[in-house]
């Protein structure tokens, strides 16, 4: 038996290992050519600690306190050369991946299909070449390169990780560099390189009701979120407010209506910014963010969207005092060259 271990650096990028059983994650790292920080390998230096984000393992009582002290550990903090998974885990690394002699991962692929889903946004359907598909946590982004350039764009995964064919929901810029190929010259077989997984906004172990925003485009991650969920199951209700800025922006409902059916406890409600829109819910996500959907604070937060959006509803959140128990966001931004869009996520 073995279990996936995802290593989240703090320069962003994740790299995928497999440990087997009864194996440490330090040795399962090196035996990847992953070198994480170690000076003793014995539990005594504390030089290859992090923070185990989800999963279940097991530390033992071979390492002393000053390397891990029972507060840490309650914390969820780990030391890589005692910690021996029983299941798939999250481990964030707190030094960058270069330092580690690894970095992000290079995937080729080829377009399947380019749809135009609205004046707004298309959505772009990758074949992997990797057998086994592109692993990534549920919510990541990967850099594509745009075809004719030397430029990448950033993009989260809509569809659900492993899988060999991969999807994006891309918004169409003006005179953007990856809008352009696609309106342009992108046809079927056309080669890609995707170069990640990378960020730290992505669905953590659901042990709450979830709350997800998102905006525009920003749906593509919570696409990615929810199909997992239908994967794996959940017992607990997840609630979606989608908002757009006019009616033609709202796309894959039918998809979100598949997820009602498939899910036990889903549901999302949609939101049109513009006043002369006939929809029945306008405005902003803020607008529509009723009590019962916040629990008293005893809830799980996904933000993502455009910075305005993010910095609404950070603000609206400050403003009527809302303090959810978890908090995680990714703001992207559109832009002309040399960068289409950022990123910055925060948890």
């Amino acid at each position: 038996m073995s279990y996936t271990i995802a290593l989240n650096f703090e320069d962003g990028v994740t790299r995928f290992i497999s440990c087997k059983d009864g194996e440490t994650v330090l040795d399962a790292a090196y035996r990847h050519k992953v070198h994480l920080p170690m000076d003793c390998s014995d539990g005594v230096c504390g030089t290859c600690k992090g923070t185990c984000e989800q999963g279940a393992f097991d530390l033992g009582d071979e390492y002393i306190d000053e390397a891990l002290s029972d507060e840490e550990a309650a914390e969820g903090k780990v030391l890589t050369c005692q910690m021996v998974p029983s299941s798939d885990c999250v481990v964030q690394v707190p030094v960058a991946s270069t330092l580690c002699k690894t970095g992000v991962g290079e995937f080729p692929g080829r377009v399947a299909e380019v749809s135009r889903l609205s004046e707004d946004s298309f959505e772009l359907v990758v074949d992997l070449d990797e057998g086994e598909g592109l692993t990534f946590l549920p919510g990541q982004y990967v850099n594509i390169q745009v075809p004719g350039s030397d430029e990448t764009r950033s993009y989260s995964f809509s569809s659900l990780p492993g899988e060999r064919r991969a999807s994006f929901l891309i918004r169409n810029v003006p005179d953007g560099l990856m809008s352009g190929y696609l309106t342009g010259t992108a046809k079927p077989e056309d080669a890609l390189t995707l170069t990640g997984p990378m960020g730290s906004f992505y669905l953590r172990e659901v042990e709450r009701p979830v709350l997800m925003l998102a905006g525009g485009t920003g749906l593509a991650p919570f696409l990615a979120m929810l199909r997992q969920l239908q994967e794996r199951g959940c017992d607990q209700p997840v609630r979606l407010l989608y908002g757009v800025n006019i009616d033609d922006h709202l796309v894959k409902l039918d998809e979100l209506d598949a997820f009602v059916e498939a899910l036990p406890d889903f549901a999302y409600t949609t939101v049109v910014a513009d006043a002369a829109s006939e929809h029945p819910r306008k405005g902003y996500v803020t607008h529509h963010m009723a009590p019962e959907l916040l629990h008293d604070g005893a809830v799980d937060v996904y933000l993502c969207g455009p910075p305005p959006m993010v910095d609404a509803v950070l603000t609206h959140f400050r403003e009527q005092g809302i303090d959810p128990a978890s908090f995680h966001y990714e703001k992207f931004t559109p832009s002309l060259a040399p960068e289409e869009a950022k990123k910055e996520a925060m948890a």
